[in-house]
């Protein structure tokens, strides 16, 4: 008797088959081959056009970082004439082009004196840290919280000539240039203060008729670089208005330098 109630208990909680759907299968195929599709196609131009994206602005904001380090000894002392001597260049200012790809795209350094670099720009910072700590060391001021701090002051002064340039070209309507094209000519300021620094330690009192020389130079190294940067949107602003706007350019690097290389006077 107990085996026969089992036995219906057992048929009781049986689920019963449900009838078959013939369209089921060949709907479910073919709807999850459509999705498993529209997800590829979709995937694949997302990541299609995020590549691209990604690729423009890197090329836009940032260029190719190694193309700033493509430099030799030749190119390294012309550089060092141009920045410290600019009223000495006797040749062009613009850059050289050439066709890659279909299209023009500049020299790297080593073949074009005119080209950004940051070869330069990070050698004369770690010598700025280097004389500006030499310096205090011989007035009996250095210190590891002191040479942080101007490690500090020093990245402070590349980053606000960085705002500066890039300021001034979005003022002129041309803000598109590379990022590290406007990191690189901001970052040739230390080599004229690493200068200016190296010669205060020989004789103190010639900082303050170098530093003042350097800002000229630095000034006038930078309008020219400017004006050749800004070429074909100066068509397009008066000239009295950016004859001001790149004056105001060089008279802030008086304060700039002068900030920079004061310490331990």
């Amino acid at each position: 008797m107990y085996d026969n109630i089992g036995n219906q208990a057992g048929m009781q909680r049986r689920p019963m088959n449900p009838q078959p759907n013939p369209f089921g299968t060949t709907l479910s195929g073919a709807g999850s081959g459509f999705i498993r599709g529209g997800l590829s196609a979709y995937g694949e131009k997302f990541l299609g056009s995020s590549s691209e994206f990604m690729q423009s602005n890197i090329s836009r904001y940032f260029s190719d970082p190694q193309y700033y380090f493509q430099v030799n000894d030749q190119y390294v002392r012309n550089k060092l004439k141009v920045v410290l001597f600019p009223f000495l260049h006797r040749g062009h200012w613009t850059r050289i082009t050439e066709p890659v790809g279909g299209r023009l795209s500049y020299k790297p350094p080593i073949y074009d004196i005119n080209a950004p670099d940051l070869y330069i720009p990070l050698m004369a910072f770690g010598t700025y840290l280097v004389f500006a700590g030499f310096s205090l060391g011989l007035r009996g001021k250095f210190s590891p919280e002191a040479l942080s701090l101007l490690f500090t002051k020093g990245l402070a002064g590349w980053f606000l000539q960085v705002l500066l340039l890039k300021g001034i070209l979005y003022t002129l309507g041309s803000g598109e240039a590379p990022l590290l094209d406007i990191v690189s000519y901001g970052g040739y300021a230390f080599t004229s203060i690493s200068l200016a620094v190296l010669l205060r330690i020989f004789w103190g009192n010639s900082y303050y008729f170098m530093m003042p020389w350097m800002c000229v130079c630095m000034g006038v190294f930078l309008v020219k670089t400017m004006k050749r940067v800004l070429f074909a949107e100066m068509r397009n602003h008066g000239s009295s208005r950016l004859n001001y706007i790149l004056l105001f350019m060089a008279a802030v690097q008086f304060p700039l330098f002068f900030w920079l290389g004061g310490f331990g006077a």
